[in-house]
């Protein structure tokens, strides 16, 4: 009977670890599946012929995909659970990974469409599965899972083109080897499938007196995720020709480029312990985004400063993502309010990712100039300055 209370803290703190190695699996899947695709993008064109418009909808369609799944989320989250959902999450990226994997241009975009389904479902509900089981340490988990995002995706970008060289395996081989992650994270997370798989009570005392959609808080949020995200996709889509058309060589411009996605990870290992001490994080979100747009107009008028300007905006954007990310738990007061206010942030977030590439590329191609696109960029970074300033005060949607 005496080992009883110390067999079971055992067995619990293996359930937390299990967990926590569940959900960064899961992170893990949350970029590299659709980033991956850009190293390997002028292999896929030459394999199937596609267009210049073609292609770009290959890079957009995931983000599409996050604008219009990411409100249905929450909504399957409450009948399921968020267990089950999450699973049923990896199990599309997993499908839309194989169905990628087959010689035919349809199903390379359905997969890519599957993916992003997938990947839009899991964007939502991890933050509000935090909420729920690691209310007291809501930054620490969110900037793990944030870090393990782009620590994955930067490292799939550095290895898919020459794992397609490696003895003529092919673009196809390399983007299908992503399921190896997938897989494991499916293996690992069937722990969880018979826990907490029925909504939280405070599903049914939800205080929020209106739509999430009213509440001033709710849209200073979506926006400074929205208007990050804006900024961090045209440069994840441009950055190459900015530079070389700045005067970079094109292998000087592909190695800032995945240096720019490892720089987006790093702050999650700063803020950590930043976000534990701060309990108004206005002048902290303010100042990470003001050096994004300052950033933007560096790489514009100070090119030879290139790298510096590309680490300093891949830091402060991905930094802003981080705590976007953080105040949908930070200014809830249950997980069922942080279902609906990430449902809502990401889907207008991704909404205007995806617009962001296609508007930079028509202001270039009408103005034969990066110029414009990077003054786009600059106004985006001092918008989500002025929204960061807002939404980083200390209250919650009841108080504000």
């Amino acid at each position: 009977m005496t080992h009883t209370p110390q067999s079971n803290t055992g067995t619990s703190r293996f359930s937390s670890i299990l967990l926590v190695i569940g959900i960064l699996l899961i992170a893990a899947n949350l970029r590299a599946p659709f980033t991956g695709v850009a190293p390997v993008l002028d292999q896929i064109i030459a394999h199937f012929g596609l267009t210049a418009s073609q292609a770009g909808f290959i890079t957009t369609l995931p983000l599409i995909a996050f604008a219009i799944i990411s409100p249905m989320a929450a909504s399957l989250a409450k009948r399921q659970g968020l267990e089950r959902t999450l699973f049923f999450a990896v199990f599309l990226i997993l499908m839309g990974i194989a169905g990628r994997v087959f010689n035919s241009s349809i199903m390379l975009f359905v997969g890519t469409a599957i993916i992003g389904a997938g990947i839009a479902i899991a964007n939502v509900l991890l933050p509000s599965l935090i909420k729920r089981d690691f209310a007291a340490k809501v930054a620490v988990m969110t900037s793990a899972y944030v870090l393990t995002m782009g620590v994955t995706s930067g490292g799939f970008s550095a290895l898919v083109y020459p794992l397609s060289q490696y003895e003529g395996l092919g673009w196809q081989f390399a983007l299908g080897a992503s399921a190896l992650i997938t897989v494991t994270t499916l293996i690992v997370w069937m722990a969880q499938l018979n826990k907490h798989t029925k909504p939280t009570q405070t599903a049914h005392t939800s205080t929020l007196t209106k739509s999430i959609w009213r509440y001033a808080l709710a849209w200073q949020i979506t926006l400074l995720l929205g208007l990050n995200s804006f900024l961090n996709y045209i440069i994840i889509t441009w950055l190459p020709g900015i530079l070389t058309e700045a005067g970079q060589s094109a292998t000087q411009a592909g190695a800032y480029h995945g240096a720019f996605q490892i720089a987006t990870a790093i702050p999650g290992l700063v803020l950590i312990p930043l976000l534990a001490k701060l309990k108004d994080q206005s002048a902290l979100s303010f100042i990470l985004a003001s050096l994004s747009a300052t950033c933007a107009l560096g790489l514009l008028y100070m090119p030879s400063f290139a790298l510096v300007w590309t680490l300093l905006l891949g830091f402060s954007s991905g930094a802003c993502f981080i705590l976007g990310l953080s105040f949908i738990s930070l200014r809830t007061d249950d997980s069922t309010q942080a279902a609906s206010l990430s449902g809502m942030s990401q889907s207008i977030g991704y909404l205007l990712a995806a617009i962001g590439p296609m508007v930079a590329g028509a202001l270039h191609t009408a103005t034969g100039s990066w110029s414009a696109p990077l003054w786009l960029c600059a106004v985006a970074g001092v918008l989500c300055a002025i929204c960061g300033w807002f939404s980083g005060k200390n209250t919650t949607l009841n108080n504000s």
